[in-house]
């Protein structure tokens, strides 16, 4: 025994076969059972005016605390560019008796895969070359950031 299932229309006066209902027909809107109201979906105008005000609210509370973690991240790269050059520096000497013409010499005799890049002034040619005080073992004794302005703390950046 085959039982068929049947619905009706929108209006409620015609029986379709469940199998037969298009989707464009399950797609119209409805007439409520107790009123001529008819239902609608979506979101109310208001209702998307509290999710934009939440929205909001949160990224007020989190661009503040995205910005400065940029600028020390900066920082914690530009400490670590340096730190690591200046061994490679003293590794120079170290091997050769003599400081480093230039940074490229450093890259040419494999010391440095490449020239280290400054974060904060977002260059590889604004580093500050120091000479040795003997200037007859080479011209590169260390190397300090060319960025301009000050850290978080307030220290300059040519003073690292």
């Amino acid at each position: 025994m085959v039982s068929t299932q049947h619905t009706t229309d929108v209006i409620g006066t015609n029986v379709i076969p469940a199998k037969a209902a298009t989707h464009a027909e399950r797609a119209k809107p409805q007439k409520h059972a107790s009123s001529n109201r008819v239902l609608r979906t979506g979101f109310t105008l208001i209702e998307l005016l509290v999710v934009l005000a939440i929205v909001a609210l949160l990224l007020t509370l989190a661009v503040p605390r995205f910005f400065p973690s940029i600028d020390s991240a900066k920082d914690t790269i530009l400490r670590d560019n340096l730190r690591n050059t200046r061994a490679v520096i003293d590794q120079f000497y170290a091997d050769t008796g003599r400081y480093p013409d230039s940074l490229e010499q450093l890259v040419e005799k494999k010391y440095l895969r490449a020239l280290p890049i400054d974060p904060v002034a977002d260059s590889n040619a604004a580093w500050i070359l120091v000479p040795p005080e003997d200037t007859t073992k080479g011209a590169l004794y260390t190397i300090r950031s060319g960025a301009p302005g000050n850290d978080r703390t307030g220290k300059p950046y040519a003073e690292w």
